[in-house]
């Protein structure tokens, strides 16, 4: 028995392996609940219902697929182009620092039409800033950028919980570590009243379609699936290695670092050292979910945002731990990884 590299994948297996890896780690967590004492698909019910059974249930569902996607997309333009940027959380939480501290320090007093602008982009290039450094090290000396992205986590979170123990500690939170709040001028509009729903969901649908047509219409976009598909073979074909990388650190470091800038602009206000729930780890789900397609990846937010939403109405009506949500997730990658494994390779006899 030998594995053989398909030399084609048809649509409708790419499409379908993302919703039977779903479905596979569906049925697995099936087996947890029910040990749990639960009811099965009672369980998966109430998991819908916490997540759109109402009004406030599906726009905090919204809110938290947005940083999702950005994270999402961070994550699949990286891998795409064999840049394994698994720093999405530290870029998430630099990001988020720098926009308090800018909002706070520097653009206090800006109308809203230019300070929210000027914020966003601010946290954007604190992410860019975080992911070249790996890329530098990768380019200059072959240092694996798994280790010094993922590393450089630790290093940014621990950089935040010292300015906001520090200089940029809120003298009004009565001794809690958290940064000073940002403007209200830097809050980002709502799209519905009376919810945390805001713009940041269409900025981040709005990137989705970008990235998806950069990749697939321009120059760029074949330079960087070239660049990941074979990077020898790029080179000999004239592809500029090290300036594409380059570029593709820029967009995944940018979105991962915007999907900061917008958690402290549009929900929090102020940056503490809980601000994201693991946002930059699950974005790396996500766009494994999403088989690194750009578009995938809003679906692939959305699903793993209705397991985190929705676990917890679960939990408090059925009793059921709410690690629930993170098991299915990181089923719902392995299976994945299964799965794309197999549409790449057939087994031969």
């Amino acid at each position: 028995m030998r594995f053989e590299r398909r030399e084609h994948r048809s649509v409708a297996l790419v499409i379908a392996t993302p919703v039977l890896a779903v479905l596979c780690a569906l049925a697995l967590a099936g087996i947890l609940i029910a040990i749990a004492g639960a009811p099965v698909m009672e369980a998966y019910w109430r998991i819908l219902v916490g997540a759109f059974g109402s009004r406030l249930s599906a726009t905090e569902t919204l809110t938290r697929a947005s940083p999702l996607i950005l994270t999402g997309l961070a994550a699949a333009v990286a891998f795409r182009a064999r840049l394994w940027n698994i720093g999405g959380e530290g870029q998430f939480y630099l990001g988020a620092i720098s926009v308090a501290a800018a909002s706070s320090q520097l653009l206090a007093g800006l109308p809203s039409a230019v300070q929210i602008p000027l914020l966003l982009v601010v946290g954007a290039a604190a992410g860019i800033v975080l992911l070249l450094v790996p890329l530098w090290l990768r380019l200059s000396f072959s240092v694996d950028e798994v280790v010094t992205t993922l590393l450089l986590n630790f290093v940014a979170l621990l950089f935040v919980s010292m300015l906001i123990d520090g200089v940029l500690k809120d003298p009004m939170a009565f001794g809690w570590p958290q940064s000073q709040p940002v403007a209200d001028d830097a809050v980002l509009p709502k799209l519905l009243a009376r919810s945390r729903l805001h713009i940041g969901l269409g900025i981040g649908l709005v990137l989705a379609v970008t990235v998806h047509l950069v990749q697939s219409r321009t120059v760029f976009g074949m330079q960087s699936r070239a660049a990941g598909l074979n990077p020898a073979g790029a080179v000999f074909a004239g592809v500029p290695l090290g300036r594409t990388l380059v570029k593709v650190a820029c967009i995944s470091g940018g979105l991962a670092g915007l999907a900061g800038a917008i958690e402290v602009m549009g929900v929090q206000g102020y940056v503490t050292t809980d601000l994201s729930p693991g946002y930059g780890y699950s974005g790396i789900v996500v766009a494994m979910l999403a088989n690194l397609n750009p578009l995938g990846v809003v679906l692939a937010a959305l699903f793993t945002a209705v397991m985190f939403v929705g676990a917890d109405g679960m939990s408090r009506s059925m009793g059921i731990p709410t690690y629930i949500a993170d098991v299915t997730v990181a089923l719902s990658l392995i299976s994945m990884l299964v799965g794309v494994f197999f549409t790449q390779y057939r087994i031969r006899r």
